[in-house]
């Protein structure tokens, strides 16, 4: 057991070094309703499941809390499925990365924190520049080269040292580690200190909430790092315990991209972790994690949901970007769209049935991506 004052990262057992993490004592017979009446649209209306103990202490440019949205144009091709978005879009710094990073800047700030460092594909490095920057706090981004100048730019913007490697989140992430560990900064790798996830986790008690308490059947969710993934799982468990949702459960869907899909291929053979597979460049930048840090806990939930995983290439994302454009009014980044084909091919499979509700997380702006969309 961790002492929750000080700073966590990973398991310390030698036989273990895996995820941490954070666990509540949940109360019971708290009424949902009257609990959340008058709370800020923000994740920070779920504070006490959170791992932030002082007020003062958070870090926040309003994240959380964003629209679940009805189809459109494209309700023609959902067949015989109620289709939901939950676009992250809106989120600051325009992606999802801003629940996990804000999370993880305003726990930071509590424990006297004064140098954070991350790996990205993007998304993540640009939240942590903004988070840092607003807590005072100095940032270090590793970025592939090949990442869009955009977030490049961001970065530097908001006043973080950005190091570029030739090469992907996985060199990333072993340079960051090597400077972390020789300067003693902080490390936000996904999945390698508890805090980040609690922020991720915000997402579940969303969708249970806007839901009104009856959990979609299926849920499409893109799979990098997986943190989202397992953060949603890891909520619909703490919103049993606190009786506010019942043993029903989602059927979990991680897409990936073909560049780099280890999570697909242990899936279907049934695997416990999954097989470092990197086959290059991909629009969908933060799809290209050769293997997930958290590869168990994401199968983990693969498995208990009877979920699924699938691939996706970058033609069927590029073209769907631009479909769900012109017929949603949504510029979704590739990682989204990449859903949307997903879900069309496992309900033509049969795999999602006539009737069942269906949720796709697209996870950040295309806006971003616009020189990977040809």
């Amino acid at each position: 057991m961790h002492n929750a004052a000080n700073v966590n990262t990973v398991c310390e057992n030698a036989d273990c070094r895996s995820t941490l993490f954070a666990e509540y004592d949940l109360p019971t017979g708290l009424n949902r309703e009257q609990f959340l009446a008058g709370r800020p649209a923000s994740m920070w209306r779920y504070h006490e499941f959170l791992p932030v103990a002082d007020p003062s202490n958070v870090v926040s440019l309003g994240e959380g809390f964003t629209p679940l949205l009805t189809l459109a144009g494209l309700s023609i091709e959902a067949l015989n499925n109620q289709v939901f978005w939950k676009d992250e879009s809106g989120n600051p710094t325009g992606s999802f990365k801003a629940r996990g990073i804000g999370m993880a800047v305003s726990k930071a700030k509590e424990l006297g924190i004064a140098h954070i460092v991350t790996p990205t594909a993007g998304n993540a490095g640009g939240a942590l520049a903004a988070y840092c920057a607003r807590a005072g706090i100095r940032a270090s981004v590793y970025m592939p080269q090949l990442t869009p100048k955009v977030f490049k730019d961001e970065c530097r913007l908001y006043g973080a040292d950005l190091v570029e490697v030739d090469g992907n989140i996985a060199d990333c992430g072993k340079l960051a580690n090597d400077h972390a560990l020789q300067n003693g900064w902080f490390q936000v790798s996904t999945l390698k200190e508890p805090y980040r996830l609690e922020g991720k986790k915000t997402m579940g008690y969303e969708i249970a909430e806007q839901f009104n308490w009856q959990l979609p059947d299926v849920i499409f969710y893109p799979t990098g790092g997986g943190t989202g993934l397992i953060g949603i799982w890891k909520a619909f468990k703490e919103l049993e315990q606190l009786g506010w949702i019942g043993k029903e459960r989602p059927r979990m869907v991680a897409v990936q991209s073909i560049s780099c899909d280890g999570i697909v291929t242990a899936f279907h053979n049934g695997d416990l972790t999954s097989e470092f597979k990197d086959a290059g460049f991909t629009i969908a930048n933060g799809l290209r994690v050769p293997k997930p840090y958290a590869d168990k806990q994401i199968l983990k939930a693969l498995y208990e949901s009877n979920g699924n995983a699938i691939a996706i290439d970058d033609a069927e994302m590029n073209a769907a970007v631009k479909h769900i454009a012109n017929t949603e009014g949504m510029l979704i980044a590739p990682e989204g769209a990449a859903l949307w084909v997903a879900f069309k091919k496992l309900s033509a499979s049969g795999w999602v049935k006539p009737g069942e509700r269906v949720l796709l997380l697209n996870t950040g702006s295309g806006y971003k991506y616009l020189e990977n969309i040809v």
